[in-house]
């Protein structure tokens, strides 16, 4: 097993023909590790995108080969997966108009090159769910948002047209077995590679709190922010200590860090139904 790389949040190893990808209790914010872990995270989002792949194992192929079949010291937090060449994109849904989808949309009326309608509030449901892909930056970077246009200029239109109809596809179902649980999936990224049979499939992780806004469906109230599941709670708090989003980034108090893992671990059972038992 060799390291070959580390992310804001995860290390890949290779493993033979396969990659196991490990996820850490790190958290980030604005692009930004913040310094202190939350507790079980990296199990929390590797479970759930493992239930997530099972879930929506007949929408799309997926690269996850075993998530039981990795070495006992990484148990719970790693998977096995295929290799992929993966797409230069990141691939958002959304339904509901919040994060950078908002600051686009009040600037210029749409976002990604997709027209809504106007007067709009933050939280808004929009009429339904859109694609609004992003280009894919090395960790310290910024991703821009990118318009149809320009995936379809990069990757082809066939594939283009396949990865939004996927993309939209996973968001909704997604959000309709979501929506079971109590909980409204504002927006969703997800990555797509090539196997080397040509297949588009899923990878990375799927449908978690670092990758999806969700939201509780029995507060959600369009025209202020909304009390989020995911790490946007840590955002928010960093947002109020004056930091200036660059490294170095401030410790998170303990009751913050409380208060995070509370919510990783409440939209885990009400999304799978099941207790947390890490």
């Amino acid at each position: 097993m060799r390291h070959i790389y580390s992310g804001k949040v995860r290390e890949i190893y290779s493993d033979g023909a396969d990659l196991l990808l490990v996820a850490s209790d790190r958290v980030s914010v604005y692009d930004v590790v913040l310094p202190t872990p939350i507790p079980d995270k990296g199990a929390l989002l590797t479970q759930l995108s493992v239930w997530w792949f099972a879930e929506l194992a007949d929408v799309a192929p997926n690269h996850l080969i075993s998530a039981t079949d990795v070495p006992a010291e990484l148990a719970g937090r790693a998977m096995r997966c295929r290799r992929l060449d993966m797409v230069p994109f990141e691939c958002i849904a959304r339904g509901y108009l919040a994060g950078s989808g908002l600051r686009e949309y009040s600037a210029t009326g749409a976002i990604s090159g997709v027209e809504l309608p106007p007067g709009l509030a933050e939280g808004s449901r929009l009429p339904e769910p859109i694609f609004t892909p992003t280009t894919k930056v090395s960790d310290g970077g910024h991703d821009a948002p990118a318009t149809f246009a320009q995936v379809a200029a990069e990757v082809g239109v066939e594939t283009a047209e396949s990865l939004r109809a996927l993309t939209l596809e996973v968001y909704r179902r997604g959000a309709e077995r979501a929506a079971a649980g109590g909980i409204i999936v504002a927006d969703t990224k997800l990555e797509f590679g090539h196997s080397p049979d040509g297949v588009l499939t899923l990878a990375d992780e799927v449908l978690t709190p670092d990758s999806s806004r969700f939201w509780p469906a029995d507060e959600w109230q369009p025209g202020r922010p909304q009390h989020a599941y995911d790490k946007q709670f840590v955002r928010d708090w960093a947002a109020g200590t004056g930091w200036d989003k660059k490294p170095p980034a401030p410790e998170l108090p303990a009751d913050v860090v409380t208060a995070t893992r509370a919510r990783y671990v409440d939209a885990y059972e009400k999304l799978t139904g099941t207790v947390w038992r890490g």
